[in-house]
């Protein structure tokens, strides 16, 4: 999160073309050299019922059709390998197993018990909360990314290829997860709901592209780092809950975590197995994913408000230690010891380069951690954050 800048303009060092990113609600533009002219369709962004949006040269289908014929290839693969990783719906667990239950009689008392908890919680946790609850509610966008992907998309919307079960039930179950979150803040009434809805609204309208390009290599190597991520994330936010003495909260976050956790051993899975069919395409797909840099899937979060909004959400992360850049080389160097890349072997010059690259990449990303850690110290400053009604928070 930390990693990201969000204002007017945001560019992502690449291997190929430098992509800006353009806030529509700012005028102002940085275009990369391969670029000459600024579209038409970008200009005038500046309009308050629009949503911010990215303006960068959008590669589209970049694998090529043979390696789209392996993905088909894979589908009874993923069916013994992949699927295994759901759980039956009478067997997950549902928001309202940790919610007071309405139709007891005892559920005004449970509510008050819920708001008695959340009095004794800092606002900075609550703001992290939220942006990890938006993240969660901007579900539809990420269904979508995955049904970008070639080879593995769900063709129809209810098709029963493996890859498009899958698809369709890790959706379902990750909109537990922004359900169960936004139902406690509702409750906590330590929250302004209406400009969290207003946020997530502006979230989903601003859709991502996190430049995997239709190409399931870089999707999948994105939602492998997204979901340890997420878990990482959900894992820090239960631990300080249980130190602010809300066990309850603690049990949510945690049981969240754990649902990321086991996604992310079913991406790392699918990667691991394109490291064993195809090591040198693979490895220069992680190699292009991380020099474009990992994106946050909610940095365009906006709430009508604050144009830096995201910026500050990742701040206040990032100080509490819920996620951090260290978070970010960690996660990186814990895929490279899971994929094994060190060991890779027969691969191409440019295989070879990129594997050096990517296994070489966590100590450089700690070091300038290090740095932008002073610089954090020094420029420290108070923000407000609608969400908690505009109370000011330290970032």
């Amino acid at each position: 999160m930390a990693l990201l800048r969000l204002g007017s303009v945001m560019t992502f060092p690449s291997s190929s073309s430098n992509k800006p990113f353009l806030n529509c609600r700012s005028p102002t533009i940085s275009m990369a050299s391969t670029l000459h002219s600024v579209p038409k369709e970008t200009e005038n962004l500046k309009k308050p019922c629009l949503p911010p949006r990215e303006v960068h040269l959008q590669v589209t289908h970049s694998l090529p059709p043979q390696k789209v014929e392996l993905f088909k290839s894979l589908d009874e693969w993923a069916e013994d390998n992949i699927l295994v990783h759901l759980k039956p719906v009478e067997k997950c667990w549902q928001p309202q197993d940790f919610l007071p239950d309405p139709e007891s009689d005892g559920f005004y008392d449970q509510v008050k018990e819920l708001r008695e908890r959340a009095k004794a919680i800092p606002d900075d946790y609550f703001v992290v909360l939220v942006g990890d609850m938006i993240t969660e509610e901007a579900l539809p966008t990420y269904q979508t990314m995955l049904n970008t992907l070639d080879g593995v998309r769900d063709e129809t919307g209810a098709s029963l290829t493996s890859w498009a079960i899958w698809n369709r039930a890790w959706t379902a179950e990750e909109n537990r997860h922004g359900d169960l979150l936004n139902k406690y803040l509702y409750l906590s009434g330590r929250v302004d709901m209406k400009q969290i809805e207003k946020t997530i609204q502006y979230l989903i309208g601003s859709g991502m592209d996190p430049k995997t390009e239709n190409n399931p290599y870089l999707g999948f190597i994105y939602t492998s780092f997204q979901e340890r991520a997420t878990f990482i994330s959900h894992g820090n936010t239960a631990r300080q809950a249980k130190e602010h003495g809300d066990l309850k909260l603690a049990q949510i976050c945690g049981t969240i975590a754990a649902d990321e956790k086991r996604h992310e051993t079913a991406y790392t899975k699918i990667v691991e197995k394109l490291f064993e069919i195809d090591p040198d395409g693979t490895v220069m797909a992680l190699a292009d994913m991380m020099k474009k840099k990992i994106s946050m899937p909610a940095h365009l979060m906006y709430d009508g408000k604050d144009d830096n909004l995201f910026e500050h959400f990742s701040a206040v992360a990032q100080r509490l230690g819920v996620y951090t850049v260290r978070d970010y080389a960690d996660i990186l160097e814990f895929l490279v010891g899971r994929w094994k890349i060190e060991k890779l072997t027969g691969l191409s010059g440019e295989g070879q380069r990129a594997q050096d690259f990517v296994c070489g990449l966590p100590p450089r990303i700690r070091k300038l951690e290090e740095r932008a850690q002073g610089r954090a110290k020094q420029a420290s400053s108070i923000v407000p954050f609608s969400w908690i009604f505009g109370r000011e928070v330290k970032v």
